[in-house]
């Protein structure tokens, strides 16, 4: 009888325990699953971001977010944490190869800016974060502003570009989506790019939209015409549309040309024959 009172406590203790695990995982799969919830991304494609807003740059000096943007170029702008050694430090490098594989150089025909989510880091790590990519890129005379500012600034930015971030005090990390945001000269948002992978191709074209064709050459606005961005990809695809005008473009050209030709040999046809 004793034998089997002290079995079934340990049964009781042992359902106890799973339930509690049970119970606890649970909850922590919630709390997760919230964090997750809260970073995301809201589009605000058209509005403005306010340039006026005052920034901390990788020198230390105070100036304008837009300050870079004077320059009347269109940017590519991200909101990292420089800390981070997960997914910032991913999406960082990608946005790095896609800016190794285009033959533009940030800092002439377009600006590149990021912004840290954390208040707490400075402009000292910022440069730290600017020489160490800038070493790697590899491209003379390119620029690259990592800035840093309070957390006021940086809430007002990122609610206007519709990021959503939030702060997880168990694992002290930042959540938050990986995406870059295109911006006119004047700040209006262009275009979201997603995930963690960024050809040169969609870099270029979103810039050459957002710059309203005044960046990029011809057979660069020629190519944009053949391609449309795609909503639920993120990125830019052929368009059907797009490459039959620019098929019917060069078979006009090449029939132009072909009557030309016809028409100049018939004309020398005609001269030999009344000499």
């Amino acid at each position: 009888m004793f034998q089997t009172t002290i079995t079934y406590t340990v049964r009781v203790l042992v359902c106890f325990f799973v339930l509690a695990s049970l119970e606890t995982d649970a909850q922590a799969n919630a709390k997760d699953a919230a964090i997750a919830d809260s970073a995301g991304v809201d589009e605000h494609l058209g509005e403005k971001v306010d340039l006026s807003l005052p920034v901390q740059n990788h020198f230390g000096d105070k100036i304008s977010f837009g300050d870079p943007l004077k320059n009347g170029n269109p940017a590519i702008f991200t909101l990292n944490y420089y800390s981070c050694a997960s997914l910032c430090s991913v999406q960082l490098n990608a946005v790095l190869q896609g800016l190794k594989d285009m033959d533009w150089v940030p800092g002439r025909q377009f600006n590149m800016l990021t912004l840290s989510i954390d208040p707490e880091e400075t402009s000292s790590l910022a440069a730290q974060k600017r020489g160490t990519y800038l070493e790697e890129l590899g491209k003379e005379g390119a620029s690259w502003e990592f800035m840093v500012a309070k957390q006021q600034v940086i809430s007002d930015i990122a609610d206007q570009v519709g990021y959503r971030y939030t702060y997880d005090e168990q694992s002290k990390q930042f959540a938050h989506p990986a995406v870059i945001m295109i911006l006119s000269p004047d700040g209006t948002i262009s275009r979201y790019l997603y995930g963690v992978s960024y050809s040169a191709r969609d870099l270029k074209f979103a810039l050459i939209e957002a710059s309203e064709g005044k960046v990029g050459t011809t057979v660069d606005k020629v190519i944009l015409s053949c391609f449309a961005y795609d909503n639920s990809t993120g990125r830019y695809t052929a368009s059907a549309f797009g490459l039959m005008r620019l098929a019917g473009v060069v078979t006009m050209f090449f029939l132009g040309a072909m009557v030309t030709a016809l028409w100049r040999r018939e004309r020398r046809l005609s001269q030999q024959v009344s000499e």
